[in-house]
This record gives structure tokens, sequence and C-alpha cells, in this order.
């Protein structure tokens, strides 16, 4: 590395690259060392999940960047929070800061011009400060009622001025409070459906297997079923098989259109050939009541691309890999 900073020719990009990375993960793994050294981190758990308000969460440059990332985290895992640019908080945004309200406040050195100025109107409208800085005699420290430290060496590029190592020290400390709050709430996967309704990571949370088979019609024949009702059967509801039922409308096996191909390979007489005699019985089946994402994993573990569906032990249905695949599970 030259005197200016520059690389020089023969330095190698990779050796750079994981240098950062090493200097990042030893960085978070002091952080892990020190988590509770201000014997702060429990009590600040304990103070926002009591808190009948909100977490506004506030910084500067990188910072004000990070404490969005950590207000969108808080939202999703159950703890309101807001984000508040410190600029614009003292320019007349406070009022978004309503009581009750707690305000963490980001900055590396703690002597951020910004939030220097910000901090003491907040402690005098009552609402307490939780300091998320590196400096634990800082100003914004000294202000603050509980003190999340990010313990920084030095930062990842080699002038020791970009915030690297700091932003990925206070991006794990906020995703530490996230999930310390999710566990002490009690917060649970269909509570974080609630929140995730969109894209596939909702459905997998959500969308059921009666969903989708609510969407087809029911292909079923007698036992008594010839090959021609067998094979009109399953071409005409187009999900590649057929459940075979009793006369009051259990449940006998299911026949495949791989079951079909298998047995005419096979050769010998078909025409007088039933349903009864080519059923595959005690089929792979799955509640009409359970996740998709649970059928897709069956149909997985089976390498199969359709299930029977069954309500209270009733065939209702089956659900394909195609639905599957159309509701972007796959």
């Amino acid at each position: 590395m030259d005197t200016d900073g520059l690389l020089k020719p023969d330095t190698d990009i990779l050796d750079i690259a994981r240098q950062t990375i090493r200097i990042e993960a030893e960085t978070l793994l002091a952080l892990a060392e020190q988590l509770d050294a201000t014997g702060d981190f429990s009590a600040c758990v304990e103070a926002i999940a009591a808190s009948p308000g909100r977490l506004v969460i506030t910084g500067i440059g990188k910072s004000a960047l990070v404490a969005q990332k950590i207000a969108a985290t808080l939202n999703s895992t159950g703890t309101p929070a807001l984000f508040l640019h410190a600029a614009d908080a003292i320019h007349g945004d406070l009022g978004m800061i309503r009581p009750y309200d707690l305000v963490l406040c980001l900055s590396k050195s703690g002597e951020t011009a910004e939030i220097k100025v910000l901090a003491p109107l907040v402690k005098n409208f009552g609402n307490p400060i939780i300091a998320m800085t590196a400096k634990r005699d800082s100003s914004l420290a000294k202000q603050a009622d509980y003190v999340l430290w990010t313990p920084v060496e030095q930062e990842a590029d080699p002038n020791n001025l970009a915030p690297t190592a700091s932003t990925t020290a206070q991006m794990a400390l906020g995703d530490a409070l996230a999930v310390a709050l999710l566990a002490r709430k009690g917060f649970s996967p269909d509570d974080f459906a609630k929140f995730h309704p969109g894209g596939a990571l909702g459905k997998q949370l959500y969308l059921r297997v009666r969903d989708l088979s609510v969407l087809h019609e029911q292909p079923a024949v007698g036992a008594d079923a010839t090959l021609p009702e067998i094979i009109h059967e399953i071409s005409s509801k187009r999900l590649g098989a057929t459940a075979v039922l009793s006369a009051d409308g259990s449940l006998l096996g299911i026949i495949t259109d791989g079951d079909l191909r298998r047995m005419l390979q096979r050769g010998g007489e078909v025409a007088g050939i039933r349903a009864g005699d080519i059923l595959s019985a005690q089929p792979k089946s799955i509640a009409a009541g359970a996740l998709a994402v649970d059928a897709l994993a069956l149909m997985r573990q089976h390498s199969i691309a359709q299930l029977v569906v069954l309500e209270e032990g009733r065939y209702c249905g089956m659900v394909h890999l195609h639905d599957l695949v159309r509701e972007g599970l796959l």
C-alpha cells in the first residue's frame, strides 16, 4: 500500500478483501464478548419490551442508514419502531417523538454535532435515551440512560476513516437487540406471518394446502371404473392422477398417469382391468389445513408431483407441484 492509500500494482485484491472481512469479523467477536460490559444491554431490552411507546432510532450519515435498517427489522419482528434523521429532528421533526417513546441514538464517536444538539432536547422531553456508540465516555453516552457499546479497534479501510467495521458492529447489535426482543416477547411464526403477508416468505408462513386444492376439481373414480374411465378422469381433471374411492366415499388409493404407463409397459390383456386392480393403496396425503410449504417438503421427500388432500380424514381433492411453483414456493 502506498502512503497515499492507493494499492500497489502487485497488491493482491483478494488479500485486501479478506483482510476487510477479517477485521469486521474480529470486531463482531469483540462485540459479542463485551455485549453487556456496561450492564445495560439486558436492561435496555427489558425497558423496550415494557414500554407502551415506540423505539425512535436516529443517526447521521452511515449511522442513519443503519438506523433505518434496525427500525425495519424491529417493526417486522413485533417491536414498533420509527426512523428519525437527526438533522431533520433538530429542524422541525422533533414532534415525531411522543411521550413514552424511547430514543436510540447511533453515533460511533458520540460527538456528532446533530446528536449532541438532539440528546439534551430529548432529555428535556422526558424520553429515555439509548446510546449506541464506540466511545463510552462521549457526550452522547453521558446523556444516555442506557449505553450499548460497540467497541471498534479500527475500521477496515486502510486510512481507518470510512465507516466499515463500525457500521457492521452497529448492524449486528441492532439485530441482536431485535432478536432478543423477539424472544422476550414470545414472537411466534404466526406473528411473523402477520407482518410478512407478501412474497414467497409470507406464503411459506400462511398459505395452506386447502387454499390451493380448492382451485381444482376433485378427480375420483370408483373401484370398478374401467381403463377408459380412469384415463378420462385423469386427463380431464389435469392433475396427473385420480383418487379411487369406495361406495361410501372412503379413500382406497390413487392411480397416477405413471401407474398407467408402467402397466402398459408390462404388456398383457388390459380390457378387463378395473381401478381396484391397479391402484396404489395408502397414497401419500396431507391435511387440508397444513402449510403449503409442508406439502412441498413431502413431495420432495418422496419424489412425487401430487398429494391427496384430506379434510378430517375424508378425501377432498389434490395439490400438485405446479401449484407450489406457481405460488413461488419452489
